[in-house]
């Protein structure tokens, strides 16, 4: 009985640790921590040793999917991987380095390299998009991860679907499918429903609903075998 109280506990506080981290609107500061393997150019791009779409492989020996981190958890500067050089870049908008104007991301979210979904299949062309569960890590960390899911949503009538997943050394990592998450940890999926429903603001994404890590294994899958090296201009 102490048993099952310990971990009711441990639960509980895992949420209330993640509600704490979308509460957090993140730094607007350009100097946050990034991964060890890149360099600063200035306020607003950070050099790779490698092309972070074309040289990291998707999937590795063991099953588990390469993550890279765009953006670490709790924060809202918006930094992409550029296709051709292969660096991450802090986007601009309007001429003004583009921050999203919300609750911080509910988890570190990025993109899975050697992928590309085209429109035809449902994706916008891009390398698949994708949420990993769990505390930040430094902008530009490689993670290795378990897909459990996916959100299905509409972002100004294209479809934009994210991919969620856990990532080893955190308790998430013991989840193996959505069903499994929502009955060990409820309330988080609909945190991410809701933050994605109006980061951009008002009526701007249709959320469509979830699907279970077969779906979302199909869609790697298939993004997989999309894929085309980006080549420089």
């Amino acid at each position: 009985m102490l048993r099952v109280m310990e971990m009711k506990i441990m639960k509980t506080t895992l949420i209330y640790s993640l509600l704490f981290i979308l509460c957090s609107c993140g730094s607007s500061s350009s100097h946050q921590q990034v991964a060890a393997n890149l360099e600063r150019n200035g306020e607003y791009e950070l050099i790779a040793s490698r092309h972070l779409i074309n040289d990291i492989q998707a999937q590795n020996n063991d099953g588990t999917v390469n993550v890279l981190v765009e953006i670490p958890t709790g924060t809202n500067q918006k930094w992409e991987v550029d296709h051709f050089s292969g660096h991450l870049k802090w986007e601009f908008e309007n001429g003004v380095p583009r921050v999203v104007k919300y609750l911080g991301y509910p988890g570190n979210y990025g993109f899975i390299p050697q992928t590309s979904l085209p429109k035809d299949l449902g994706g916008d062309g891009d390398p698949l998009d994708i949420l990993v569960l769990g505390q930040a890590v430094s902008r530009g960390t490689i993670l290795k991860t378990k897909i459990i899911g996916v959100l299905r949503m509409l972002d100004r009538a294209e479809q934009d679907d994210k991919l969620i997943a856990v990532r080893k050394g955190t308790p998430f990592f013991e989840i193996n499918d959505l069903k499994q998450l929502n009955k060990e940890f409820p309330g988080i999926t609909k945190i991410i429903k809701t933050w994605f429903q109006n980061y951009k603001g008002k009526n701007k994404i249709k959320i469509l609903g979830t699907r279970g890590k077969k779906s979302a294994a199909r869609i790697l899958k298939q993004a997989m075998i999309q894929f085309k090296p980006y080549t420089p201009h």
